[in-house]
């Protein structure tokens, strides 16, 4: 659907290149001796208890903060919605948000954050790798480095998912020096990965036969020629051959249907109950695309329409982790590349806005119940608590026990984890 209120940025377009195909490019790692116990639903189960995980809620386009996180009304720059009262005396969110409202006490509202990019596309970079775009480095996505440190070696399952509301079926390329192997797997319309079923004229001895073959051949070509690049079709026709074994991993239908009405029957309900059941498999990394937030003009309209449709799943989502113990081992994420414009322009609309809005955090150390950070009466700029994307960045990774301030050892040379001019932010940390 064409989104008649976006700025049509370049940025929104997303690749749809088929899913098996990008696996050869997964990069390097173990053969199906090593892949085959993460195929059994007891190991799986065990993963999903002990591990940690990430979900990323990415409200693309750029989520109004006062439509949201940090309503302003009464004021000229608040807009028409009222704030409404949370489960935590004393904090209140928009009138659009009833239903995660009452989960206020599991989450934290980051109110200072600033950014200081305005341009889709370097925002969304910035965001996801809590540096800056520079043609000099690139630096991997936050779910690849995540990938890299907490996935399980040998899962089955991808460690780096993202669900688009479109497309779907492509790889990204977020990984940076960390190789292909850590780059996202892109799911959309909450459907499996294609071509995770056998062709009916293979008979299960024939595939069985054809993949030992592959592997002798493989096995005589790298004992000459081993390098990352052929270890990496080694490693990704075994994920792939992992994935056809466990699809059913991606069966969102094998869900209750009551969790359906709960959810909300929307594409973005269909998601988050797919996450949620991703996480209980193993997974470590998902990020859930909501779009398309860019609203130049009806502002207004579109968050009434849109933030219904999260208000129902993400407080569902959320309530059900506390509710089946992966809270505490599981950090939640709600970002965007940036927020709206306390102005609000002839069009009814709010324009791009890096310089005081808002980021929320849920599970894992992160405090629970708290707003930290504040602007100013209007919402034109942070009076205390300013926090930077770099910051976020080094606080994610501590939220869930990954050392930010450590650095990945890339064919023998140091690269920082997270920016190491930033550091974590202590004060929403337990």
């Amino acid at each position: 659907m064409e989104c008649h209120y976006a700025c049509r940025s370049s940025d929104h377009a997303i690749a749809r290149r088929k899913f098996l195909a990008g696996m050869v490019a997964a990069g390097a790692g173990t053969m199906a001796s090593g892949l085959e116990v993460f195929t059994r639903p007891a190991a799986a189960g065990l993963l999903a208890k002990d591990q940690k995980r990430v979900v990323v809620f990415y409200m693309h386009g750029g989520l109004s903060q006062l439509e949201s996180w940090d309503p302003k009304p009464g004021t000229d720059t608040g807009g028409p919605f009222r704030s409404i009262e949370t489960s935590v005396p004393g904090i209140r969110i928009s009138e659009l948000l009833p239903e995660v409202a009452r989960q206020m006490h599991h989450l934290c509202l980051m109110r200072g954050v600033n950014t200081s990019e305005d341009d889709h596309g370097k925002g969304q970079y910035l965001m996801q790798t809590g540096r800056r775009q520079s043609p000099a480095a690139d630096y991997p996505a936050l779910g690849a480095v995540c990938a890299r440190t907490m996935a399980p070696e040998g899962s089955a399952i991808p460690g780096h998912i993202v669900l688009l509301p479109w497309g779907g079926g492509g790889r990204g390329s977020d990984a940076a020096y960390l190789g292909p192997r850590y780059s996202s797997v892109h799911l959309a319309e909450g459907k499996p990965p294609q071509y995770t079923d056998r062709p009916g004229q293979v008979s299960e001895a024939m595939d069985a036969a054809r993949q030992d073959f592959r592997r002798q051949v493989n096995e005589r070509f790298l004992q000459r020629r081993r390098t990352a690049v052929t270890e990496a079709y080694t490693y990704s026709y075994e994920q792939a051959l992992g994935l056809m074994r466990r699809k059913d991993v991606f069966d969102v239908s094998k869900e209750p249907p009551r969790d359906f009405d709960r959810y909300g029957k929307t594409a973005f309900g269909r998601h988050c109950l797919m996450t949620r059941r991703l996480l209980e498999q193993g997974a470590t990394f998902v990020q859930v695309w909501h779009a398309n937030y860019d609203t130049h003009n009806e502002n207004f309209n579109f968050h009434l329409e849109q933030l219904g449709e999260f208000d129902r799943a993400f407080a569902a989502f959320v309530a059900d982790l506390h509710d089946r113990g992966m809270l505490d081992s599981t950090l939640i994420v709600v970002n965007s590349e940036f927020g709206r414009t306390p102005g609000i322009n002839h069009l009814y609309g709010r324009d791009h806005w890096s310089h005081a809005w808002s980021v929320v955090l849920a599970g894992g150390k992160i405090q629970r119940g708290a707003a930290y950070g504040k602007t100013n009466a209007r919402g034109t700029e942070v009076v205390d608590g300013q926090v930077s994307s770099a910051a976020l960045f080094h606080t994610y990774l501590q939220a869930v026990g990954v050392d930010s301030t450590d650095s990945f050892d890339i064919e023998g040379r140091e690269m920082p984890i997270a920016d190491p001019a930033a550091k974590a932010i202590q004060a929403v940390l337990a």
